[in-house]
């Protein structure tokens, strides 16, 4: 700590320069901490790369400012560069994010203990998403035996908690997440208001903590498999992808989906043995499918079928791949064979229920099994066919997809659009969701006719940094769909810098009144920064200084300007500009469209801000289905208000659709990294969550809401400024109070920035 004096890098042996110049950033004065930072630091860079070096070190200067001592300080640097080795240097937000959090209770000594832990924990967890569902139970058994004095305001920390962290190497080797996630729960509900106790039963103290923790360990655990799992993979299919763990808790209410994306083969952390199946063999099951897929199918473009037509092609294609892999491996037959679903023909009422699931899975079962025993006619002229395309090779993707396309066309029946579906023995639980299997390209969102093909067009790839990969909420299910959406950021092209000048010149009347006001809500108490090159003043010191060195010969000192900043004032402001289609209309009853009154707000409210001097950013975003959605910095929190940032927002368009939870969920997380007392995300938006690949508008509602309140949780306000007349009617589900439904939207350019001084006075 400052106030202890920093302890001097070269009386500890710190010789090379780099690490006297991070000992120095760290600014620490704990001395055991100077023992063993060089070695630390050492071990650290055969793994990190500048970046993630500096991301360290900055991590570790923020602990030791904490005021707990030497001791979270030591343990993070000791255990980061292992842990970050297993779960990935990204996963180093979630830890501080956590870390921050116990401070900001009463619970700080847990940091400890915490980042003691961190490492066998992380090892055995392998991913960031298992990391942060570990932080997410903490979290949770924090805030709920976290307790208060009645009638004080003083809270009294969680007894448990140190515990758990001490415990949780060896309970993350017994139990996967959901196991562990229960084992918790038992624990709040039981002994919640009991310290002692509590405190007994996370030491595993207490018959019924040893009792609940045997019975929560089942099936074979991921993290005991993987060695084996990665061998087969290697070795049998010589498909060296990373295996990714997720937990069963994230589907509590609907089922198991594996999947695979640019980052790996994600699987379930535990698979419990079923149909005589050991939960290894249905991991290697798994596995095979998804590697099939990746080695015989193609994707096609989904804009060419119906969803009824698509579900066919995924059946079709699946027993394909399952097809192919039982011909190739014949010991992998009995296996599949146990775990596929036997529908009992007849089973579903046309009547009552849609069937279609249940003819598919009937014809997926007919396609592997020789004896399936169904009758029915066109099912067996389908096999038939099936069989036929694979007797010479392993045919193709699209030929599965013109066999489910006359399939389709020969079976459809009225009771198909029931909303009733019947599930039963349906659910092929080894496959994967078939994500892979399609590729959105069509701006439009009308449905495709059965018999109808559309000219398509080459999907144009994505520009700027790797996607972001975020979780969607899932409204029926209540639970998130993991890695969902794939969000693409990049710096937005510039254009003609003049356009918006021209558009505050219109303005110029509202510019001066906006100024005029700007000057009374202005903060009055100014720091003043000396020693600037480039300055709003002269430090008149330090010039007669520079004078004085310059005449005798000595260089003088060029940093003789000074400027001011703000104390008064501690804000930070994005504003997220939907950029869908819909922002093309023109205004009724005039020539400008809804973009152009955008642009000439954007600018006003940006003037004003700049006025403020309070940190702002700016960003647009707009979707092409969850695989696409682009998010595009117009001007960053380090930025000026000048020609280069008004030449993005000049040549901002307008195209696609609206997923706004991805986007939101993005933007706060940008948001939430700044130090300032009030964080403000202000969307601009002309409608409604919505996206060409989902019919149904209260999915993108529901997951808009949960984003808002993620946010809120990270300490983000968010506020919604809506063009569309009709947004009463949903907007408030969404944002609750926190919106404004703007009906004439030429009044725009005036509005917008005094909602503005209206949210951050």
């Amino acid at each position: 700590m400052a106030t202890h004096g920093a302890v001097d890098a070269r009386k500890r042996a710190m010789h090379h320069p780099q690490v006297q110049a991070w000992w120095r950033e760290m600014d620490c004065g704990f001395t055991p901490v100077a023992d063993v930072f060089e070695e630390c630091l050492y071990e650290a860079l055969t793994a990190f790369s500048k970046r993630e070096m500096d991301d360290y070190v900055a991590a570790a200067k923020t602990l030791s400012r904490l005021g707990r001592g030497p001791e979270p300080v030591l343990a993070f640097l000791e255990a980061w560069p292992s842990a970050a080795a297993a779960v990935g240097t990204a996963a180093l937000e979630d830890v501080m994010a956590t870390a921050r959090t116990l401070q900001a209770s009463p619970n700080g000594h847990a940091i400890a203990p915490l980042l003691q832990t961190l490492a066998p924990v992380a090892r055995r967890l392998a991913s960031r998403e298992q990391l942060a569902f570990y932080l997410d139970i903490a979290r949770e058994l924090m805030a709920r035996t976290t307790g208060s004095i009645h009638g004080r305001h003083a809270t009294l920390a969680s007894p448990g908690l140190p515990v758990f962290f001490r415990q949780a190497p060896q309970l993350v080797e017994q139990l996967p997440m959901a196991g562990l996630k229960n084992w918790v729960d038992y624990g709040i509900r039981h002994y919640g208001d009991h310290p002692q106790q509590q405190e007994d039963y996370f030491k595993l103290a207490l018959a019924d903590s040893r009792a609940v923790l045997q019975r929560e360990r089942h099936g074979t655990l991921f993290a005991d498999a993987e060695r084996r799992l990665d061998l087969y993979l290697r070795a049998l299919w010589r498909d060296p992808q990373p295996l990714i763990p997720y937990s069963n808790a994230y589907h509590a209410l609907r089922r198991i989906v594996p999947y695979y994306d640019g980052l790996g083969m994600r699987l379930p952390d535990v698979y419990d043995a079923r149909a005589g199946v050991s939960g290894l063999d249905r991991y290697r099951a798994t596995l095979a499918h998804m590697v099939g897929h990746r080695r015989w199918s193609s994707p096609q473009i989904a804009d060419n079928w119906s969803p009824f037509q698509r579900l066919a092609v995924e059946f079709l294609e699946d027993a394909r791949i399952d097809w192919l892999l039982m011909r190739e491996y014949p010991g992998l037959a009995p296996v599949l064979l146990a775990l596929h679903p036997r529908p009992v023909e007849g089973a579903c009422d046309p009547e009552t229920a849609s069937c279609l699931r249940h003819r598919l899975a009937m014809l997926s079962r007919a396609c592997l099994d020789a004896n399936h025993g169904y009758a029915d006619a066109v099912l067996n002229e389908t096999v038939a066919a099936f069989h036929a395309a694979l007797a010479e090779g392993p045919s193709s993707t699209a030929q599965m997809a013109q066999l489910a396309l006359a399939w389709v066309a020969r079976t459809r029946r009225p009771s198909d659009q029931l909303p009733r579906i019947h599930f039963d023995d349906t659910v092929v639980d080894y496959r994967d969701d078939n994500r892979q299997l399609w590729a959105f390209i069509e701006e439009g969102d009308e449905e495709e006719a059965f018999d109808t093909r559309k000219e398509t067009r080459e999907a144009e790839a994505p520009q700027g940094l790797p996607p972001r990969h975020y979780p969607e909420w899932d409204q029926v299910s209540e639970s998130y769909r993991p890695d969902w959406v794939s969000l693409y950021e990049a710096l937005h092209p510039a254009g003609e810098a003049a356009k918006i000048d021209r558009l505050l010149d219109k303005h110029a009347a509202l510019a001066r009144r906006l100024m005029r006001l700007l000057d009374l809500i202005k903060p009055q108490n100014k720091q003043r920064i000396r020693y600037q090159e480039d300055g709003s003043e002269l430090d008149l010191d330090v010039a007669i200084r520079s004078l004085i060195d310059f005449r005798s010969g000595a260089t003088p000192d060029p940093r003789i300007n000074m400027s001011h900043r703000s104390s008064g004032r501690s804000i930070a402001v994005l504003l997220l500009l939907d950029l869908s289609e819909s922002l093309n209309q023109k205004v009724a009853g005039g020539e400008q469209t809804v973009l152009e009154l955008s642009q000439e707000a954007v600018s006003l409210l940006a003037l004003a801000i700049e006025g403020l001097r309070d940190p702002f950013a700016i960003a647009g975003f707009h979707s092409n289905t969850r695989h696409e959605v682009r998010y595009l910095h117009i001007k960053g929190f380090s930025e000026r208000w000048d020609d280069t940032v008004k030449g993005r927002l000049a040549a901002a368009g307008a195209g696609w659709s609206t997923r706004m939870g991805a986007a939101l969920r993005h933007a706060g997380a940008a948001l939430a990294q700044r130090q300032a007392d009030k964080r403000l995300l202000l969307l601009l938006t002309d409608g409604e969550p919505a996206d060409i690949d989902v019919r149904d508008p209260g999915h993108l509602h529901a997951d808009a809401r949960k984003a808002v309140g993620e946010l809120a949780a990270q300490g983000v306000d968010t506020f919604c400024l809506s063009l569309d007349p009709k947004a009463d009617d949903y907007v408030q589900g969404i944002f609750g109070k926190r919106h404004l439904v703007l009906d004439r939207v030429e009044q725009l350019p005036e509005k917008l920035p005094l909602l503005y001084m209206a949210l951050t006075k």
